[in-house]
């Protein structure tokens, strides 16, 4: 399954397979089957992006986990934010058997807390305190390993990536090589997990995700007018080859480029708001409703780790998207920016 999972021409229209049944899980999977029935529907996001106000935003998740009660202040809703992901990233460590699978899904703490240790670091900034504390290594030891400089205390993908990340930078001192650098190197990391755990749904996922972070880079690069090609992590379904095509296209044409991949629809929505709206907003949400659609398509599985890791990711988008509906209506923003992103 894993060698075919992996071959070179996609022979799938939208969406990879998501694997099979594994009966260990039922109880999670019944877990979860109820859960998600509790979350957000799209209705309920359009109504508080479609509110007055902050106010009338918040009164309408008050039947919900995310209800403030009498309080509605934006601190006290980002401290209810802050418990919803901390409760569902438990919950998915808890009902996860394979141990190791939470260990991969912490790494993306890691990875982020990696990325803004070393934008500190590089461009002479206090390192700072605030990291998460979601990931396998403690947040408190980021300021020790950058201050002593030792960075074989950190695990050897971590090893790695500042190693890509620092000479990455130093090349013309582009803040922007940090990231496209890690990009890469957790990339790499992601797959190679995804094999070990023989996961044809992870593998499908990690894929997936190298693409969509790959379009988002391609329609900046177009945008700015950079010259940069070679920051495209491999190992999706679309090769660097096709994106550097597509960086030098017209953004009219970038759909019929990518006519035969599965990402098709989301290049050329994405490429089209752009150009007609200069905002990245339309590819934001194409990319978000495509991973979204494919995390859906293990409502197929009766019981496996595959929901469970659906359910981690679509509900950390939930909260995600709550957060960005309600800081828009605090500041005021415009209602069809709003529904532009998330509708």
């Amino acid at each position: 399954m894993i060698a075919a999972a992996e071959q070179a021409i996609v022979d799938f229209c939208t969406y990879p397979p998501v694997g099979e049944d594994d009966w260990q899980y039922a109880f999670a999977t019944a877990r979860i089957r109820a859960l998600e029935t509790q979350m957000l529907s799209r209705g309920t996001l359009q109504d508080m992006a479609n509110a007055a106000n902050f106010e009338e935003a918040v009164d309408l998740l008050t039947a919900s986990e995310y209800g403030l009660g009498q309080k509605k202040n934006f601190r006290e809703m980002e401290n209810i934010l802050r418990q919803r992901r901390s409760a569902v990233r438990e919950l998915f460590a808890d009902l996860m058997i394979d141990k190791r699978i939470v260990e991969l899904f912490r790494t993306r703490a890691d990875f982020a807390n990696m990325r803004l240790a070393l934008r500190r670091t590089l461009t002479e900034r206090p390192l700072g305190t605030d990291y998460s504390e979601d990931g396998n290594v403690d947040a408190e030891h980021f300021e020790e390993v950058f201050e002593k400089e030792n960075y074989s205390l950190f695990p050897e993908y971590m090893q790695e990536a500042v190693e890509q990340a620092v000479l990455a930078y130093y090349q013309n001192k582009d803040i922007r090589q940090i990231d496209y650098a890690i990009d890469s190197v957790q990339a790499e990391y992601n797959l190679k997990r995804a094999r070990e755990l023989n996961s044809v749904f992870l593998l499908g996922l990690f894929r997936i995700q190298i693409d969509l972070t790959n379009i988002r880079t391609m329609l900046r690069l177009k945008y700015t007018e950079s010259e940069q090609r070679n920051v495209f992590p491999a190992g999706g379904y679309l090769t660097p080859d096709q994106l550097k095509q597509g960086l030098d296209s017209e953004y009219e044409t970038l759909g019929p480029l990518f006519f035969a991949t599965p990402h098709h629809h989301t290049v050329e929505a994405g490429a089209s708001y752009l150009a007609r709206e200069e905002s990245f907003l339309g590819a934001e949400r194409r990319c978000e409703d495509y991973l979204t659609g494919f995390l859906k398509r293990t409502s197929q599985i009766t019981a496996g780790p595959q929901p469970v890791i659906a359910y981690l990711l679509m509900k950390e988008n939930e909260i995600r998207t709550v957060r960005l509906i309600l800081t828009a209506k605090k500041n005021s923003l415009d209602t069809k920016l709003i529904l532009d992103r998330i509708s």
